[in-house]
C-alpha cells in the first residue's frame, strides 16, 4: 500500500504541531493482476488533518472518502511509482 500525503510546511518549519496535513492518498494493490501487470485501488481523504493524527483505518472509513479510483493493467516493473499515482489521480478526476 502506498500512501501519499501533501503537507504544508510554513516557512520550511517541520515541527509537527505547525505542520498541516491538506491531503492524503491510498494507493492499494487489489489483489488480482500478473507479476508484471497489477491492478490497483485509490481512495482520498476529505478534509484537512494537522500533524499526523489521521492513521490509514480513519481514511478508509466511508465518513472520510473523499474520491475513489482504479488503474488497472499498469505495467508496475516498468514505471516509476510517481506514474501510477498521476494515473490514480487521473481516474478520480483530478486532472
Amino acid at each position: 500500500m502506498l500512501v501519499v500525503r501533501v503537507e504544508l510546511h510554513p516557512h520550511g518549519d517541520s515541527t509537527p504541531e505547525n505542520v498541516t496535513e491538506l491531503a492524503r492518498m491510498i494507493v492499494a494493490n487489489d489483489g488480482t493482476g500478473t507479476p508484471k501487470r497489477g491492478n490497483y485501488w485509490g481512495r482520498t481523504a476529505r478534509g484537512r488533518v494537522k500533524g499526523d493524527r489521521m492513521s490509514t483505518p480513519a481514511i478508509m472509513h466511508p465518513s472520510r472518502a473523499f474520491r475513489y479510483g482504479e488503474v488497472r493493467n499498469y505495467p508496475r516493473n516498468n514505471k516509476h511509482v510517481w506514474n501510477l499515482v498521476t494515473r490514480m489521480l487521473k481516474t478520480m478526476g483530478y486532472a
